[in-house]
């Protein structure tokens, strides 16, 4: 069945494809798309064929099921983390590359990207164990270790520290020195996101909240009222809101004036009798996509609080949204859902 509403019918295009779509990315020069399924597939679309979704390819990376995908740190390139306890490199035109071998699976990947120089890293979580590579290097940089399993990754504004969630807190590592900085709260963190401006550091917990710490004096922020377990997060561009899933409604924290703390969140409208569960901002602008578990897709205009519908969901026929990611230069939004479907909307 395909997802309905005027926007889609005009300025959309999907795609049913086997098996749960677990994530979804565009390139960094835009060019480029890429969903990928628990079952091992890698869909590429170009921006290019983007309005004929039979051209849309697939490859299979690995001997068995991907877990993670990130940008690579080249233009057009992509890098997924797989069962099979490898890091697979894939840029269009050449032959998938296998960049790193780990001890066991890769659940976890992330990358950085200095458009000005050209320098890059990315970073992918084996249990335990965090390891970094620098630029195009097939050999690691850092190695980070830790006392559980490490449950999220995420980078700094400028490359120089990787924050690291795990059981009872998280872990700011500097890339270079691996010097480390602990913050600690007890409970398991179920995943990490940075401030783009490095101001903070939060997670997500298993009891249904969030917790954070302000990195200049380490204060503690909780951020609690959730009906689920908060599975997407995602700042705007200037720091200012913290996006997050799981209740009806989206949920934003105020970054500004001491907030979150003492603050409570804005609650922008949702789907009624469904529930959050992608959030991301648009790169340029104070524009919000959020999906939802029937299946609903929404493009929120957050300072003027106006909503616009991408599409309306029908869970039984194409179920949760997975997946959701706009592209650098948030002239496409991409998404991906629970029982197959792949979709690309042209904003430009």
């Amino acid at each position: 069945m395909a997802l309905q509403s005027q926007l889609m019918d005009d300025r959309g295009h999907s795609r049913k494809i086997e098996g749960s779509v677990i994530d979804c990315v565009i390139s960094r020069d835009g060019q480029y798309l890429a969903y990928v399924t628990a079952d091992g597939d890698l869909w590429i679309a170009t921006a290019q064929d983007k309005h004929s979704p039979d051209q849309w390819k697939v490859y299979h990376p690995h001997d068995g099921g991907i877990l993670c995908l990130s940008q690579d740190i080249s233009p057009q390139g992509f890098l997924t983390g797989g069962d099979d306890n490898t890091v697979q490199r894939f840029i269009p035109g050449q032959p998938i590359q296998c960049v790193a071998k780990a001890s066991r699976w890769v659940e976890h990947l992330t990358s950085w990207y200095n458009l000005k120089t050209q320098q890059g890293l990315f970073a992918f979580v084996a249990g335990k164990q965090v390891e970094v590579y620098k630029n195009q290097d097939k050999e690691h940089c850092a190695v980070l270790q830790h006392d559980s399993t490490v449950s999220g990754i995420d980078f700094s504004q400028y490359g120089t520290a990787l924050a690291c969630s795990h059981y009872n807190g998280a872990t700011l590592w500097a890339v270079d020195t691996q010097e480390k900085r602990g913050f600690v709260w007890k409970g398991s963190h179920i995943g990490v996101i940075m401030h783009p401006y490095d101001e903070a550091l939060i997670t997500a917990m298993q009891e249904n909240d969030l917790h954070g710490w302000r990195l200049s004096d380490g204060h503690n922020m909780r951020m609690s009222g959730y009906t689920t377990k908060v599975k997407s997060l995602s700042f705007s561009m200037n720091g200012k809101w913290l996006a997050t899933s799981g209740t009806e409604n989206v949920v934003m924290w105020p970054f500004f004036d001491g907030g979150p703390i003492g603050k409570p969140p804005a609650e922008l409208t949702g789907i009624p009798n469904s529930c959050c569960t992608q959030v991301t901002f648009h790169p340029q602008y104070e524009m919000l996509a959020a999906g939802f578990l029937d299946g609903s897709v929404l493009l929120i205009d957050t300072d003027a609080k106006k909503v616009l519908p991408v599409c309306f969901g029908n869970q039984q026929s194409h179920g949760s949204i997975t997946a959701l990611s706009f592209s650098p230069a948030g002239d496409l939004l991409s998404f991906g859902t629970e029982n197959g479907t792949i979709a690309v909307l042209d904003l430009s």
